[in-house]
């Protein structure tokens, strides 16, 4: 391997002595370039592959910081450079986000958001560039429109017409765009986005104004046709105008039925008609109020209000007093020339006048507050009409019992609502509505009595059902206690039968077997020999086979013995 490397190294050095001064120079251009090449590569590798979302730096940074914010709010990452640009992960990304911007007003001026062109060729011609520029900008426009949240789909025609000397011949620059909506999207009936859609369609294009965009749907149906929707938009308000008023009558009603039902029940109020007018206009108002000066402020230790206050200060003052007394003086002309004096006045000569005038004007100064507000909307008049109805209670007689009419249903008594009640109730619905007898509001609660029909006829129901439950039980209680009355007299009566018959049998047994014995007695002392009867007999015998059983099966026949005197 040594040996490898020294040759090599013998033959690179013969060959560069070989070499002239060109071919040196070009071998080291090579080498340099080669490594110029691999540094960028790697450079370039290791870099992260980022997409500026506007071509240009942001050099304003309050519209750097806007555009973060907005940014941050979509959930998108970024990356600002050190030369302000901002950096997104991908293209597709960028162009929602540009769309976002252009639709907010958050694309500096003087920012073009699109790449027109990214190639540029010495063979183009004019024609050529106009062609690559009409398709640039309808390839990012549909991209950008695509992008968008509710739109599935998007198809742009533009037409830029060739420039005139004069403005007065020179055709207008138009653009089409049909849209199709992804399902369950609302740009059909959202003005704002087709707003924001027709602007970003108006930056895109250099020269195109409003009234030559039109945005249609598939059906053909024109969306940015603002001034047809006039009447749309004149009912749509008309229609949020009635909610507004149905809201405010539907929280008076719940205040109203909150203030009454825990004093007279639920079922007994109703509320029969709540009307809210209000003016739904912009109005502006202005008030101008005029209130004293004070000098001497309130001292909050003293338990009364000892403050001075005047009505006014004198802020200015001008004083005029003029006397005259003595002739008159009538003047002449120069010397050897009549005077100009009208013979009126010159008749007036010699007269001897008094003149005294006084003139005294004081400005004053007062405080003024001057106010200006906005009323929309506000609420012009109040009406609302509550019924009441008054108590059913059942009657009961002096048992404590239920009073029951001839055709089976309950006996009850009404009692109306009282006056002070019905004053207590109008004032409470007055404080819940924000009664105002400046605004002409009009408030009546009134004691009605509610057709209880129904109501009556179901409780007599299930009054009736639940007597007639309590006689059943009742009855079959009666029935069940009768039962086993009658079983427990049975048994007894069953048992002292059975112990009476025993009894007897026993007697007439002891009997027999006395005679018996009387008959053997006799017949041994007698010696004669006494037949037995056949019952005798019998008798004998189960006598000799229980006592052997007795001797045999002692335990079995204890347990029989228990069992006949626990049965007696």
């Amino acid at each position: 391997m040594k040996e490898w490397l020294t040759r090599l190294r013998e033959r690179i050095t013969t060959l560069w002595g070989e070499w002239k001064a060109p071919q040196k120079m070009v071998f080291v251009g090579i080498v340099a370039v080669t490594v110029v090449a691999v540094v960028m590569l790697v450079l370039f590798s290791a870099a992260p592959s980022q997409v500026p979302l506007l071509r240009r730096p942001i050099t304003d940074p309050q519209q750097l910081t806007d555009i973060a914010n907005r940014l941050d709010a979509e959930n998108v990452v970024y990356t600002i450079t050190a030369d302000n640009r901002i950096m997104l992960e991908d293209e597709r990304t960028a162009q929602r986000m540009r769309s976002v911007l252009t639709r907010e007003d958050l694309i500096p001026s003087g920012t073009d958001p699109w790449e027109l062109f990214d190639v540029e060729r010495w063979t183009l011609t004019d024609f050529e560039r106009n062609v690559n520029l009409r398709r640039s900008i309808t390839r990012q426009l549909e991209q950008h429109i695509t992008a968008l949240d509710d739109i599935d789909s998007a198809s742009v025609t533009i037409v830029l017409p060739e420039r005139q000397l004069f403005a007065s011949d020179q055709n207008p620059v138009t653009a089409s765009v049909i849209i199709t909506p992804k399902p369950s999207s609302d740009i059909r009936e959202n003005r704002r986005k087709i707003e924001g859609i027709e602007k970003l369609i108006r930056f895109a294009v250099e020269g195109l104004q409003e009234e030559n965009i039109t945005i249609t749907d598939p059906s053909g149906v024109v969306l940015n046709d603002f001034q047809g929707m006039q009447d749309f938009d004149r009912l749509e308000l008309t229609r949020r105008e009635l909610a507004i008023i149905r809201e405010q009558e539907t929280r008076y009603k719940q205040a109203i039925v909150n203030a009454l039902a825990e004093i007279f029940g639920r079922n007994r109020v109703q509320v029969v008609n709540i009307n809210v007018d209000m003016d739904m206009g912009k109005r502006t108002e202005e008030t101008e109020e005029f209130f004293p000066i004070v000098t001497v402020p309130n001292n909050p230790n003293t338990p009364f209000d000892d403050s001075e206050f005047v009505l006014s200060i004198p802020r200015s003052m001008e004083r005029v007093d003029e006397q005259y007394e003595g002739t008159g003086f009538n003047p002449q002309g120069p010397p050897g020339v009549e005077g100009q004096t009208p013979p009126a006045y010159r008749d007036l000569e010699g007269l001897v006048g008094r003149w005294s005038n006084q003139e005294e004007r004081i400005n004053h100064e007062i405080n003024t507050r001057r106010t200006t507000e906005e009323k929309s909307p506000s609420i012009e008049r109040i009406t609302a009409s509550v019924a009441i109805d008054g108590i059913w209670r059942w009657s009961y007689d002096d048992r404590g019992e239920v009073e029951i009419n001839p055709d089976g249903s309950i006996n009850r008594t009404y009692t109306p609502v009282s006056e002070q009640e019905l004053a207590a109730a109008k004032e409470l619905v007055e404080h819940a509505v924000g009664f105002s007898e400046r605004r002409g509001d009009a408030v009546s609660v009134r004691h009605l009595q509610f057709d209880r029909s129904a109501q009556h006829l179901e409780e007599d129901e299930r009054f009736r059902r639940q007597r007639q439950i309590q006689m059943i039980v009742l009855y079959v209680l009666i029935g069940i206690a009768v039962l086993l009355v009658s079983f427990i007299v049975f048994r007894l009566i069953s048992r002292e039968i059975e112990r009476r018959r025993r009894l007897r049998e026993e007697e007439l047994a002891r009997q027999h077997q006395a005679m018996r014995e009387a008959a053997l007695r006799s017949a041994e002392e007698e010696s004669a020999e006494v037949e037995m009867s056949v019952e005798e007999r019998a008798r004998m015998e189960l006598e000799e086979m229980a006592i052997n059983m007795a001797r045999e099966h002692p335990e079995d026949v204890a347990q029989l013995v228990r069992t006949w005197l626990s049965e007696e």
